[in-house]
Parts: structure tokens; C-alpha cells; sequence
């Protein structure tokens, strides 16, 4: 595997079809919805990773995100890393991976989590309702043969990673959330906890001929040039930005992604597809990095 940096093709979805497949269905069975382009920023990381059982993987801005328990269900050891705190996790997540905090802080108990959800505004019935299933499937353990490890925590001050100590990082659009002055700290903090010879796979937006803001989705959309100076990669790194233009045409007609779109856009106009409308603006954009020997 090279170093590279590429725009995301949407040929990708036919190229790792049992993939998208298995993505859609677990995505499905956790009450989870995908980003517009968010198939094809997991097929291109995943499809990248090679084997993942016993793998010791960072996923980085995680979230509630899909990566890490797909990840886990293949086997692998997640460090999951936000900093929006995930300490009352929804117990669906408990009930089928095992899942456990880094730090006390970071994992509720299911009783105190049980409690929280219960407390909140709103539907009180279906709340009722979600928490009397998961306590049901609580009566099995959980199958996935990984785990995930919760650590709330912000991705430039990851104060209780060891240097050296993860096989692989991703990050699923999550970067291009910090500000471009803060993106070097935070891929300088990855690199240091990643092992020599591992990947740095970041998903972000791409622009073509200089740097804008995408105000609805709150990210950021990066030349080619700034991504190499972001991720500190040599100038001959190889990019497909030349073919920008022909990718955003195949992608504005790509109708899997358009019908696919999640029910959260129709609903708002702050995210990536306001209201539901399919009109993307910006392109995904793959960035891999790999530690050398000497980081």
C-alpha cells in the first residue's frame, strides 16, 4: 500500500459490492444511518485495512459510528475516540459487542444508562419501549469476537495512548471538523500513538482549487496541496484531483447514494444535504499515511 490521496470514486460501491452489502445490513440491525457519502468513505477505508482480527485500530471522531463495530464484529481491538462524550452509549451497542471504557468516566453502567435515557424529554413510551429490548438481548452475551474501548477525549491530548501503540488509525469524515490550524496537532497526535509501518486512513472534503468552508456540514473542503502540507506528505504523493470535475459528475448521478439518503437530511438544513435535497457540494476525499520507521 501506497501513500496516496484520492477523491472517492462512486465505482467503489460496485467494485466492493459484498462490503456495501454487509455495511447496509449491520447499519440496519443498530437503528443506524449512513452520511450521504459515508459508503463510500468506509469502503475505501475498510477495503484498506487487509485482515482485522486481533488488529489494535484508533477510529478517530468516532462517535456512535458504524466503522468501529463493523471493525469489532471482524475481530478487531477499537479505541474509540471522541470528544462528545458517549458514557451513556445506548445499550443496543452493550448488548451485541463488548463494549468497555479506557477510563471509569468513560462507560456508564447499563443501570445508570438505563436511567439517563429514561429521564430525558420527550416519548416517554417509545423510550420505554427501545430500553425493554436491549434488556432483552442483554440475556445473551455479546457475539462480535473484537471490542470496543470508549475513550472521551479530545484528538490532539490523547494524554493515556502509549507512543506506538495502534496497528492502524481511521477517521471517517471526522477531521475536516477541526480547524485547519488544529488539523496538524491532531494528525501530529495520531502519528505519534500509530506504529511504525501503519496506516492513517482519513476520510475528509475535497475542493479543487482552493480551501472553503462547507457552513451546513461544518467542515472543511481541502485542495490537494493543503492535504499534503495537513498530513505532511511529500509532494510527488499521487492524487486523482485532476479528474475532479469527471468524479463530481459521476457522483451527482449516482442513484444509490441519492436514494439512499438518510431520513436525518430531510429534516434540517444544517448538515451536508440540506433538506434532503441531493446537491452535493463537495467531494469525499481519501487520505492514506503511513508511519515510517522513524514517525
Amino acid at each position: 500500500m501506497e501513500q496516496s490521496i484520492e477523491i472517492l470514486s462512486v465505482e467503489l460501491l460496485e467494485q466492493q459490492r459484498p462490503l456495501v452489502d454487509r455495511l447496509k445490513a449491520l447499519a440496519s440491525s443498530l437503528q443506524l444511518e449512513f452520511g450521504w457519502h459515508y459508503l463510500l468513505d468506509l469502503t475505501w477505508i475498510i477495503s484498506r485495512l487487509g485482515p482485522l482480527a486481533g488488529q489494535h485500530i484508533l477510529d478517530a471522531g468516532a462517535g456512535t459510528g458504524i466503522i468501529q463495530w463493523y471493525l469489532a464484529d471482524q475481530g478487531a481491538l477499537v479505541l474509540s475516540v471522541d470528544r462528545l462524550s458517549r458514557a451513556n452509549l445506548p445499550l443496543r451497542f452493550r448488548t451485541r459487542f463488548h463494549v468497555h471504557g479506557l477510563r471509569q468516566e468513560d462507560l456508564a453502567s447499563s443501570p445508570k444508562t438505563i436511567a439517563h435515557n429514561l429521564s430525558r424529554t420527550g416519548n416517554l413510551a417509545g423510550r420505554v419501549a427501545s430500553q425493554a429490548q436491549d434488556l432483552l438481548r442483554s440475556v445473551n452475551p455479546p457475539q462480535a469476537s473484537g471490542r470496543v474501548l470508549i475513550y472521551n477525549q479530545d484528538l490532539k491530548h490523547l494524554a493515556d495512548l502509549g507512543d506506538n501503540s495502534q496497528d492502524a488509525v481511521v477517521a471517517v469524515s471526522a477531521l475536516e471538523h477541526n480547524p485547519p490550524e488544529e488539523l496538524h496537532e491532531v494528525v501530529r497526535e495520531l502519528m505519534r500513538v500509530l506504529k511504525p509501518g501503519g496506516m492513517l486512513l482519513a476520510t475528509l472534503g475535497a475542493a479543487p482549487e482552493k480551501d472553503w468552508y462547507h457552513e451546513p456540514s461544518s467542515g472543511w473542503c481541502y485542495t490537494d496541496v493543503t492535504l499534503r502540507n495537513l498530513f505532511n506528505l511529500p509532494l510527488d504523493t499521487p492524487s486523482n484531483y485532476a479528474r475532479y470535475e469527471a468524479l463530481m459528475e459521476s457522483l451527482r448521478s449516482c442513484d444509490e447514494l441519492r436514494q439512499g439518503l438518510a431520513e436525518f437530511y430531510f429534516q434540517s438544513a444544517n448538515n451536508g444535504m440540506p433538506w434532503g435535497k441531493w446537491d452535493p457540494r463537495y467531494q469525499p476525499v481519501g487520505v492514506c499515511k503511513i508511519k515510517g520507521d522513524k514517525g
